[in-house]
């Protein structure tokens, strides 16, 4: 287990299985699997010797199977090549072990250029957002790299009940689908609602947009 790790580094957090609550940062390549010799050893008979492994590209960081016997699954599909990796990614190696990926800056490329029309709640000042090309403004600047797909996903859900307190139950089967939200901890909605609070706040630190009613849920908080 790693105690500290540099903020700029990507972090694999151990969720369901031996090695919960654990967590690596991925400054190198590593390889999963039952073997002492990988960088993360899970002991246990359903996981092949050398698993899987996680790369560090310049495209960012990447995972793929390594032929393992019962195989390697992203967000509930199996890999059957090398695939980038994603904020909030759910990675399960076998039935084994589940990992959550945290990216170190939470961008991913956006699949088309702007078009269409921004929505805003209040045109002047606080948040704005494209839906179709998943872009955000606060206080009309732009947040640069763009948010990733799960973080846009959770500030979206919250904007749409501008207001209103959002249970993280929804939030989680929103994010994650009906079939990861049975597994997905507390702790994964956590992280991805820190990373998401640090995006907004490089923008516009005065603020609090995202409010934590305990024992609720979440709401967002956009007017003056």
């Amino acid at each position: 287990m790693v105690g500290s790790y540099p903020e700029e580094f990507a972090l694999l957090v151990g969720q369901e299985g031996v090695l919960s609550g654990q967590r690596w940062p991925i400054s190198n390549n590593m390889v999963i699997g039952r073997d002492d010799t990988c960088d993360i050893t899970i002991q246990d008979r359903q996981v092949s010797r050398h698993h899987a492994q996680i790369s560090v590209t310049p495209e960012g960081v990447m995972i793929e199977d390594l032929g393992s016997k019962n195989g390697t699954h992203c967000n509930g599909k199996m890999l059957t090549q090398r695939i980038l990796l994603e904020d909030g990614d759910i990675i399960q190696i076998a039935f084994a072990q589940q990992f959550i990926f945290l990216s170190s800056d939470a961008t991913v490329p956006l699949d088309q250029p702007y078009h269409g029309t921004f929505i805003s709640n209040n045109p002047l000042t606080g948040l704005r957002l494209d839906k179709k090309s998943r872009r955000v403004w606060i206080n009309n600047n732009e947040i640069d790299p763009p948010l990733s797909v799960p973080q846009f996903q959770l500030l979206d859900m919250l904007f749409d009940q501008e207001g209103k307190v959002v249970s993280r139950p929804d939030l989680i089967t929103h994010i994650w689908g009906d079939e990861q939200a049975i597994v997905v901890s507390e702790q994964a909605l956590d992280a991805l609602v820190r990373r998401l609070r640090d995006r907004l706040s490089s923008i516009d630190p005065k603020r609090s947009y995202i409010t934590t009613i305990r024992g609720h849920g979440l709401r967002l908080d956009n007017s003056q």
